[in-house]
């Protein structure tokens, strides 16, 4: 556990322990106030005119429909749950809207008005009054509203109650038929424009139908897909087919030696009759010209005629030749003949050709047809969020305009009806008993009220109340190191009154030496002894902030167990405004510190031997300056002197409080310190406080702090705990000193 958690659970269990403390102390007072205020609260009982409380039930189920303004909520039907009623919001209850509307003005006052309601001046009731006595209260977990009326007369209370039952479901009758009504017109005029907007959705949606050719878009992409599958197949078929009339055409072209267009025109040549006929006459003659040259010179007629008779040969094969086969063509003469393998080859070249140039046109009509079918494939995604778009307005018309016909159906149903939100299910009966509640409520409130007041009471006598209760108070302020703690010794007899005290002046250590308070005070004299290394203590002043603290008694008791352990001690009563020393030890006062500084009586007259080791010098006569004397030089030279002529050990001088006299600050200069006595329960946090800044600001030196009288069940941590288990009552032993030397 961490240390802030550790001080936290400390802080808390002493701010209780505190308070605990404080209602101990003025428990006497709170008791009375609480006493007091029920007492007044069952008196007040008494007086209280008898009320009777009538009470009604009302169940609330929803009609078949419920109207919100031009809009409708959703009935069982329409996938809401029926029976229930529906509120706007999540979180909210409808049956408080309903409470509302029972507990509004205008009800209300027609409820005053049937049964004629006045109040106790004769006036008729307000209707903020009757409201007050009206409780509206939902039963839990059901749908059931508790309506309850308190009144003097038991009748008027269930007539009461009875009453606005009955009103508020008149009231919910004729607005339901007046909002049924409203809503219906209001449908009414809204179905022409509802059926003409969904004609208009209609027709779009089969227009584009038409325009896109669209059927079944589904089926239209399946089929589409198979399709581009099936061409993809068939134009690799015909691409094969293709490479291989290719190959055949190439072959039969360097064969032939001709291009397609020569080739059909050798064919048409070689198959013409009159081409071939002139042909045959051309290379007659052409034979016969070669011949007569050999014999003849060219300028010889025979030569000229056959010279004629070739051009005119080869004019005539050349207008056949175009006739056959075109002009624009050019047909060298050696081609025109020739033999059946070359026109057989030429033949199947021709064919070759038109082969490829079908395949070549089946080709380019199936990559026509599947470029077709990939557009529309990619077209299709679009045409079908589209028809889904004009698909969904016509739903939703349709829908519409199905949904108002029907709550126009049903409105006008509904206009004939009485069907209330609600139905009566427990009426309103005369109490015969008067309610009870109220007395309850008014002693819960007084004991409240009481406990109250009383808290209230004891938190402002606390307050008021200054004075440290616990010795962590006392430290807390002071500071000082803690010598010792000396339990309370003296019987108390505090009243409300007063706070007195029975006292028996005893010293402690001289008459119960086996006692938790000698033991005490032998270990405040240890921790003096071990006080400081450097400097062994020989004269103390014992003081207090203020009076009535205990620094007499146990300035005694110290200088009693100092001597009891063989120390020389002398105790000196220097307040000489109120000495107490004499009284304690029970010696006289007629001679002391007074007259020894004024040199009435010498010392070796005036002290008094008290014990063992133990002398003590009273104060003496009052003088009329004690601070005169005690500040003087016969005073120092005096407390010099006690340790070298008069061999005292130590030397206790019991000083006056330090708030009421100058005198304990005065002696301390001339000692070796302060040892500071504080009482829980009679110095205050003002007077320690006080005292606390006086002595840092003028440097004293303290020598610590003894807590005087305190009581350990006040205490939390519980100092003296153990002390009944180790200190028990023994017999003092006889003859000590005999059974030393056995």
């Amino acid at each position: 556990m961490s240390e802030k958690s550790t001080e936290s659970r400390e802080s808390i269990d002493l701010d209780l322990s505190r308070y605990l403390f404080i209602l101990k102390q003025w428990w006497l007072p709170a008791t009375a106030i609480f006493t007091a205020t029920v007492i007044l609260s069952a008196i007040a009982t008494q007086f209280m005119k008898p009320s009777y409380e009538a009470e009604g039930k009302l169940l609330f189920r929803i009609p078949s429909f419920k109207v919100v303004g031009s809009s409708l909520l959703p009935t069982n039907t329409e996938g809401g749950d029926g029976g229930d009623l529906k509120s706007l919001l999540a979180t909210q209850n409808p049956i408080n809207t309903q409470i509302e509307v029972i507990s509004s003005p205008t009800l209300l006052q027609r409820t005053i008005d049937k049964l004629k309601l006045k109040d106790q001046e004769g006036k008729p009731l307000e209707v903020e009054k009757l409201r007050k006595s009206l409780t509206l209260k939902i039963v839990s977990a059901t749908d059931v509203l508790r309506i309850s009326y308190t009144s003097p007369d038991p009748e008027q209370s269930a007539a009461v109650v009875n009453t606005i039952m009955n009103f508020y479901l008149e009231n919910d009758i004729l607005t339901n038929r007046s909002e049924a009504a409203a809503t219906r017109q209001f449908i009414a005029k809204q179905l022409p424009k509802t059926q003409e907007i969904l004609n208009n959705t209609e027709v779009s949606l089969r227009i584009f139908k038409q325009k896109y050719q669209i059927a079944d878009l589904s089926e239209e992409t399946k089929s589409a897909v198979a399709t581009i599958g099936n061409l993809d197949n068939e134009m690799n078929t015909v691409k094969a087919q293709l490479d291989e009339v290719n190959a055949q055409t190439n072959e039969l072209r360097q064969k032939v030696e001709l291009d397609s267009q020569e080739a059909i025109a050798v064919s048409a040549l070689s198959q013409s009759p009159a081409v071939q006929g002139v042909l045959a006459q051309l290379q007659e003659t052409e034979r016969q010209l070669a011949i007569e040259r050999s014999r003849f010179l060219d300028d010889n007629p025979v030569i000229i005629n056959l010279e004629a008779k070739q051009a005119s040969l080869k004019a005539l094969l050349k207008q056949q030749i175009g006739q056959t086969v075109g002009n624009q063509a050019q047909v060298s003469q050696n081609v025109l003949q020739i033999g059946e393998l070359r026109q057989s080859l030429i033949q199947n070249f021709l064919q070759s050709e038109i082969q490829r140039f079908g395949l070549a046109k089946r080709l380019s009509s199936l990559s026509n047809s599947r470029s077709n079918y990939e557009k529309r494939i990619k077209l299709l995604p679009q045409l079908a969020q589209n028809q889904r778009e004009l698909e969904r307005k016509v739903e939703v018309a349709q829908s519409t305009y199905q949904t108002l016909l029907k709550k126009v159906q049903e409105l006008q149903l509904v206009e004939n009806t009485n069907t209330a939100n609600s139905r009566i299910i427990a009426q309103a009966l005369v109490p015969k008993e008067p309610v009870e509640g109220k007395k309850i409520v008014v002693l819960v409130i007084g004991v409240m009220f009481g406990l109250f007041l009383a808290t209230t009471t004891v938190l402002f006598l606390g307050m008021r109340d200054r004075s440290l209760k616990t010795v962590k108070e006392v430290r807390d302020i002071f500071r000082y190191t803690l010598l010792g703690i000396v339990p309370l010794s003296v019987k108390k007899v505090r009243s409300r009154y007063s706070n007195t005290e029975s006292i028996t002046q005893t010293i402690a250590v001289r008459d119960t030496p086996y006692s938790l308070t000698s033991e005490m005070y032998r270990m405040i004299q240890a921790n003096l002894k071990f006080l400081s290394s450097d400097k062994v203590l020989k004269t103390i002043v014992v003081t207090s902030a203020v009076p009535k603290e205990g620094k007499s008694k146990v300035s005694a008791n110290l200088a009693a167990a100092m001597a009891q352990l063989g120390r020389q001690v002398l105790l000196i009563d220097a307040d000489m405004r109120v000495p107490s020393q004499h009284h304690l030890w029970q010696i006289s006062n007629a001679l002391g510190l007074s007259e020894v500084l004024v040199g009435q009586a010498e010392f070796d007259v005036a002290v008094a031997k008290v014990m063992d080791n133990l002398d003590v010098l009273t104060a003496g006569v009052r003088p009329p300056n004690p601070l005169a004397l005690l500040d003087s030089k016969r005073m120092a030279s005096l407390i010099e002197n006690f340790s070298s002529q008069y061999k005292y050990d130590f030397v206790i001088i019991d000083a006056p409080p330090l708030l009421l006299a100058a005198d304990a600050l005065t002696v301390s200069q001339m000692t070796d310190g302060i040892l500071l006595v504080a009482r829980p329960g009679v110095i205050d946090s003002n007077s320690a406080n006080a005292a606390q800044e006086m002595l840092e600001r003028s440097n004293y030196n303290v020598l610590g702090l003894v807590v005087n009288g305190i009581i350990d069940k006040n205490e939390s941590s519980g100092y003296l705990y153990h002390n009944h288990e180790y200190f028990k009552p023994m017999e003092p032993i006889k003859n000590f000193k005999g059974l030393a030397k056995k």
